[in-house]
């Protein structure tokens, strides 16, 4: 019985060791999404983590390589159903026309090459081609087709991976932050807060803190959705008639959630580091806090879905588009924690199938 559970362990480590291959979508191909791509990857180091597999073409790569002038760096490039090489930066062709880089500029190419694109790493994941997905800046205006009505990755991917749900949380060394209301006008925040969509949030939030990052008792905190929260019904009742009813819902469901706070103090006096995460009402309220505090380290996150879905926190960044001036860190960043998230969702999975494997390797081992 030991030795059984002793070779499952050691075949769980040994799959925890394989490196992780990681799909990624090149974004607007007029935005930096392929620049920080070819930045994160210039670090060799960071191939003994992954096997990167972009999904652009041959053509419209060089292209942006040669515009930003770096010399340093090349993809091994292949075509659909051939085996990625591990220790190179691979592309895959997923289309051939040659397509203009037009650094800058909002155009339907940018919007239609960016879906091509992300199609494609979306049937890679499909057929377990790859294990993560890392998907560069889109413009949510140009990507708009009969194919894509949808305000943003979250929503496509919700759809395409089969989940009923979703959420945003865009994540740092110091700070989760997810939202209730993601990409929806803010005249539409009030009417879409409710009881019933604060609970799944905070159901999905508490969910992945445990599978996806490893924290056994995770502690959310909860905003409210007026100045003040309230300000005890002063400044509006959202608060005493939705949002505390739904965290008292929470706790009793065992899911350690206080509040509701006010935004501005809460994030002004620090009193998030208490937290493992935070669960605003709506983007803005959340993601101003988040990039002000960690703009260029942040990781936009996909909680909730199947697959794993990661990306920098920044947009297609035109003003600066070709110009060799784009900051690869949050990309970089996005590519460690799509990795990280990878093995601890496994590692979750294996652990609640049996809990005694990692004991008995302690034992023997000490």
């Amino acid at each position: 019985m030991q030795a059984a559970l002793a070779a499952e362990v050691i075949s769980f480590e040994i799959m925890s060791e394989q490196k992780i291959r990681v799909g990624i979508s090149q974004g607007d191909i007029n935005g930096i999404g392929l620049e920080v791509i070819i930045k994160t990857f210039q670090d060799p180091a960071i191939l003994e983590l992954c096997t990167p597999i972009v999904y652009s073409s041959q053509k419209t790569a060089s292209a942006h390589r040669k515009m930003l002038n770096i010399e340093d760096f090349s993809f091994n490039y292949m075509r659909a159903g051939e085996q990625p090489n591990p220790k190179r930066v691979n592309l895959e062709n997923c289309y051939e026309e040659d397509v203009p880089f037009e650094p800058g500029q909002q155009n339907a190419n940018g919007g239609k090459y960016a879906l091509i694109s992300l199609q494609a790493a979306c049937d890679a994941l499909e057929k377990k081609e790859v294990d993560v997905l890392v998907t560069a800046p889109i413009d949510k205006h140009t990507i708009q087709s009969d194919e894509f009505k949808f305000a943003g990755h979250t929503e496509y991917l919700q759809l395409r991976f089969g989940n009923p749900s979703s959420l945003m949380l865009l994540v740092s060394d110091e700070l989760k932050v997810g939202v209730v209301t993601g990409h929806i006008p803010l005249a539409q925040v009030a009417a879409s807060i409710t009881s019933d969509a604060i609970c799944a949030k905070l159901s999905l939030l508490n969910q992945t803190l445990l599978t996806d990052f490893g924290i056994r008792k995770p502690k959310i905190a909860v905003l409210g959705l007026n100045p003040h929260a309230g300000d005890q019904g002063t400044i509006g009742k959202e608060e005493a008639e939705i949002v505390i009813p739904a965290i008292t819902r929470a706790k009793a469901q065992q899911i350690m959630a206080w509040g509701p706070y006010p935004a501005d103090g809460f994030f002004g006096t620090g009193a998030f580091r208490k937290f493992d995460a935070v669960l605003a009402m709506y983007h803005d309220q959340g993601l101003i806090p988040f990039k002000t505090i960690a703009f260029s380290t942040g990781v936009n996150y996909t909680a909730g879905l199947k697959i794993i879905r990661t990306s920098p926190d920044h947009g297609t960044a035109y003003d600066i588009a070709g110009k060799n001036q784009a900051d690869e860190t949050s990309f970089r960043n996005a590519v460690y924690l799509a990795c990280d998230l990878f093995r601890k969702r496994n590692e979750y999975q294996e652990l609640s199938e049996n809990p005694l494997k990692i004991t008995l390797l302690k034992k023997e081992r000490s």
